[in-house]
Parts: structure tokens; sequence; C-alpha cells
């Protein structure tokens, strides 16, 4: 996804350095507490996959497809990394899979910077066949979002593909997500279309996001929880609720 400006500014605004600390963030306008959880899970193949995440056989074969698409795509495209299709159902497919977990209720999703499917594609084949499920996969970038829509086409999943900038869309979703997309204070920009509309927040994010949510109290008020990810030691998630800018 291309960098968007920092809120309620049209020039680009550089990230300014903040101390991060083993301690719960609170820190201006914003405030973060840690949340604790189980360890790691070790899932290195399917059958660990399926196993730590009770997946169905039709679900595991959708997502054995999907991989076996993104294989096909990336020798063109160059979608992911050499490690990620190695690291597929550990580091990435379980990676994504555990926000239904945290929200197991929720039936609509908005996945900003979708890039290859992940955490999206992954959601809509495990949400797939709930009445009301809907995961809407936004990617600026034409060659990924092209891949996602032939990917959505052939698995016939819950999905909508959005070849748009986030902050340009409107959607009504219950939580918004992104992966590896951007700073918090950039990502919260994104995402701030949906927020307006009632979204929650569940973002994955890795072991220096203490100090992304310190620098994102510059431009935001907002309440967030830090939970540990159960794919990564020095992964978290963070759930964000409230959302509004700082005055």
């Amino acid at each position: 996804m291309s960098a968007a400006p920092a809120p309620r500014k049209r020039g680009r605004r550089p990230l300014a350095a903040a101390k991060a600390s083993s301690s719960p963030v609170q820190r201006g306008r914003g405030t973060a507490e840690s949340g604790g959880g189980a360890s790691p899970a070790h899932v290195t193949d399917a059958e660990s996959f399926a196993a730590a995440t009770n997946a169905t056989p039709a679900q595991m074969a959708d997502l054995a497809s999907y991989r076996a698409m993104l294989a096909d795509w990336n020798q063109r495209m160059n979608l992911v990394g050499p490690s990620a299709l190695a690291e597929f159902w550990g580091r990435h497919a379980y990676d994504s899979a555990q926000l239904l977990r945290v929200e197991p209720e929720a039936l609509t999703w908005a996945d900003l910077g979708a890039g290859a499917g992940l955490p999206g594609i992954v959601l809509a084949i495990l949400l797939k066949g709930r009445l009301g499920a809907h995961v809407h996969l936004v990617e600026s970038m034409a060659k990924r979002s092209t891949f996602l829509s032939a990917v959505v086409a052939a698995l016939d999943l819950p999905a909508q593909v959005h070849r748009d900038r986030a902050e340009d869309l409107s959607l009504t979703v219950d939580i918004v997500t992104a992966r590896a997309c951007a700073p918090m204070s950039r990502l919260l920009e994104f995402a701030w279309p949906c927020f307006r509309k009632g979204a929650r927040g569940l973002f994955l994010k890795g072991q220096d996001v203490e100090a992304e949510l310190a620098e994102a109290t510059r431009y935001w008020k907002f309440n967030a929880k830090l939970l540990p990810s159960r794919s990564s030691a020095s992964g978290r998630l963070v759930r964000v609720k409230g959302l509004r800018h700082a005055s």
C-alpha cells in the first residue's frame, strides 16, 4: 500500500523516534495496556495447523489451494519473499488465523494493504459458510489485487477486492485489520474511515509496537490493548477502540 500523509496534514511528516518500554504504555492522549496469554503454538505444517485451529477438511483444502496459487503466481509476480512458502503454515497462515480466536463473533472484516492475502484470504477461508461473513481485501497495487481477485473467484470466498487506497474507502465492518502494512500512526489514518463507522481495530504487529503506539499518540486519542501473538514470541496483536483525532 502506498504511504498516506500524517493525520490532518497534506504533506508527509517524518515519524519521530519514540522510546519503547517493557511496561504498559501510557503516553499523551493514547493508552495501551499489555495483555497476558498462552505461549506461541508450535505450528510447522498443515497437520499442526489443523490441530491448532480445528480447521475442517474443506477449509484445509482451500488453504492448500491458496498456497498452491500463491506458489504459482509468485514465480511471475514476486508476491511474497522466498521464505514465505516454506513457512506458510506457521509464520503466515496461523499468524492470520489467530485473529479469529481473539474476535470469534466478528463476521465482517477489512484487511488493509492485503498484499498477497495475509491475513484477509485466510480469514475468508475460515469464515466461508458462516451466514453474514464477508472480508474486504483492500490493495492498491494492480498485480496484487489481480492475484487476490483470482483466489477469491477460484475458491468462491465471501470476499471482495478493492483496488483502492484504504483512506479513500468507507467500509462498514466489525473489525479492521492489517499485517505488515505501515507504522501505527499511518495505519490508524488508513483505518480511520472504518473506525468512524463503528469498527474495532485488531492489528498484527512486531516487537516495536509500543514505540509505534507512543508515536501515534501525537496524532490520535485511542485505547489499545497488547496481546501476545500465538505464532511468534516477538509478535503482538493490538486491539484498538475509541479512535479519534487528537485536538
